[in-house]
């Protein structure tokens, strides 16, 4: 299974640029299931409800709620693996070994272990703290 961090799944949903097709093209020739996690599901989502939330004039809204209508149909199509118990034990493991990265880069690297997975992201300085993560950046 290989797993797309939200900077990859966000330059995958975009498609226009050159990364882009790069990134699409190698999945194509992948023998694995293409998939992402709640995780970074949330992440993006944040990012367009804060858009929303920051902006009073309700015809400035119009674009982001309009990019997180288009959030949800991109979703739909997609496998999103769990924040499951199994992930959850990986995760308050790495935290009593004090692994350290950021809480949501954890999680996503919690739920890739958890499923035995490897992860693309262009945060290879932080995902390669994570004992027996394999993560490759794709875009790069």
């Amino acid at each position: 299974m290989i797993v797309l961090d939200t900077d990859h799944l966000g330059e995958f949903q975009r498609g226009a640029s050159e990364a882009a097709q790069r990134l699409r093209a190698r999945l194509e020739l992948a023998a694995e299931p293409v998939v992402t996690t709640i995780i970074s599901v949330e992440e993006l989502m944040r990012g367009w409800l804060e858009a929303i939330h920051h902006e009073p004039d309700p015809r400035r809204q119009i674009r982001s709620y309009a990019r997180l209508g288009h959030l949800f149909e991109f979703f739909a199509s997609w496998t999103v693996v769990p924040w499951d118990d199994r992930a959850v034990g990986v995760f308050l493991d790495m935290w009593q070994r004090k692994v350290r990265v950021g809480t949501m880069d954890l999680k996503i690297a919690s739920i890739v272990l958890a499923n035995q997975a490897t992860l693309l992201s262009r945060n290879l300085q932080d995902f390669r703290r994570v004992p027996g993560l394999r993560v490759e950046d794709w875009l790069a």
